[in-house]
């Protein structure tokens, strides 16, 4: 037994509630076992019982042990001071308090603690793989708007952060979140300080010449410092070394990171996609948000390296041609990672809802993410349509099922009620 645990039946009522009686043999009747408190203070808040014949309203408090109470020293602390009920355990000895105390360890069904610790010691892929099938599709859907809901305010956060960072200017920020996304995971941190370090009102002087947005974006990476035998960086390199001195320029000391990658993830390459974005776009964020479909935004997303990248995945080592794009799969990524966040962020921001239900509708329309956590619940048989499904999926693998927070889960509070249900 948890006190979670003991949180967790007090506040779905999963125990025998039928003649009740207090440590004292007094009756007692639960009217309302009040509101989970998530902050300082007691467990349950505006919670009505009826003990005796009289009716009491306040707050209740849970322990393992009614000495507890004395433990965590409640006396001495003015928010426990309209406490009406203390809910145990196990009652091991007399606290001498002023309030009535409920034990309940007989009271709790012994399926429903074998099934709790089958899933604190599952080993699987998630804890309830072999109960999964028992949950309705309604829970699920409705389990999967709230992952999505949590996930998306999780990147609201940090977009949100970025904008106290520069003044609520969104462009500039649109410019971090975009190029960290570029960086993908590995070099993601090292793309995000670049972009800090050249702000889009420099960016915006030098759009129209490719070749100045390379010097740029490479140089402030440190990958314009060697001696090149091509024309082509030694080019980069000497305007990079004009416009340093111009804008006073600091390269970010952030190292990029080339091994075990595809070629197609180089730093490089990805610079130089993300280079030709700057390019081809005009208030990139601004262009985003007015778009009224999502193949208007692959549009503006799906963008070609200039020429001399298409035989080079690094500088002064040539290849065979191949046109470096974006491609489907490095969108979809940028959709799912930036776009939507950014353009609900948006929305929840200037509380326009138009612009929420946008990119909610938008996640909707991306195919499903296809990895190893996905792919392990399409293997259960878990619904994996679009990329909605997806997201609420490594939501619930990461911050649930990793974490065993099965009673906060939608779906293992399902498989839990069922036991509670059956042998009840």
């Amino acid at each position: 037994m948890t006190e979670r645990l003991l949180q967790y039946i007090w506040q779905f009522q999963y125990f025998n509630n039928t003649q009740l009686v207090t440590a004292d043999g007094e009756d007692l009747k639960i009217i309302y076992p009040g509101l989970l408190n998530t902050n300082q203070g007691p467990d349950f808040l505006e919670a009505k019982i009826i003990v005796g014949q009289t009716v009491w309203a306040g707050n209740i408090e849970l322990h393992l042990a009614s000495s507890d109470w004395h433990t965590h020293r409640h006396s001495a602390d003015k928010n426990y001071n309209n406490i009406i009920l203390h809910v145990v355990w196990e009652n091991d000895r007399d606290a001498g308090l002023s309030f009535p105390v409920l034990e309940l360890q007989n009271r709790v069904s012994k399926f429903l603690l074998k099934r709790y610790d089958d899933l604190m010691n599952a080993t699987g892929f998630i804890p309830c793989e072999k109960s999964i099938q028992q949950v309705d599709l309604l829970t699920w859907k409705s389990w999967k708007d709230r992952l999505l809901a949590e996930r998306l305010q999780n990147k609201v956060a940090v977009i949100f952060n970025h904008l106290a960072a520069n003044n609520q200017h969104w462009e500039e920020t649109f410019w971090w979140l975009i190029a960290n996304n570029f960086g993908i995971k590995v070099n993601s941190d090292a793309f995000e300080k670049i972009a800090r370090s050249l702000p889009v009102s420099i960016l915006a002087k030098h759009k129209n010449q490719i070749h100045q947005l390379e010097a740029l974006l490479f140089g402030q990476a440190g990958l314009l410092e060697n001696n090149f035998a091509d024309d082509y960086p030694a080019m980069l390199k000497k305007e990079y070394r004009f416009y340093k001195a111009k804008y006073k320029l600091q390269p970010i000391q952030a190292p990029l990171f080339f091994l075990r990658m595809q070629p197609a993830n180089f730093p490089t390459v990805r610079l130089a996609q993300l280079a030709m974005l700057i390019n081809k776009s005009t208030h990139l964020f601004s262009a985003v948000k007015e778009s009224h479909s999502l193949n208007e935004v692959k549009n503006l997303l799906n963008v070609t390296a200039n020429d001399y990248w298409h035989y080079h995945y690094i500088f002064d080592e040539q290849t065979g041609y191949k046109e470096k794009n974006t491609g489907t799969q490095m969108i979809n990524n940028l959709l799912i990672n930036t776009i939507i966040p950014i353009v609900f962020a948006y929305g929840l921001y200037n509380r326009e809802e138009a612009f929420k239900n946008k990119a909610l509708q938008w996640m909707e329309q991306i195919a499903a993410e296809k990895n190893s956590i996905t792919n392990s619940f399409t293997a259960l048989h878990i619904e994996n349509k679009n990329a909605f499904d997806s997201q609420a999926l490594i939501q619930l693998k990461n911050e649930y099922c990793n974490k065993k927070r099965c009673i906060e889960c939608a779906i293992g509070n399902r498989i839990l009620k069922t036991v509670v249900t059956r042998y009840t």
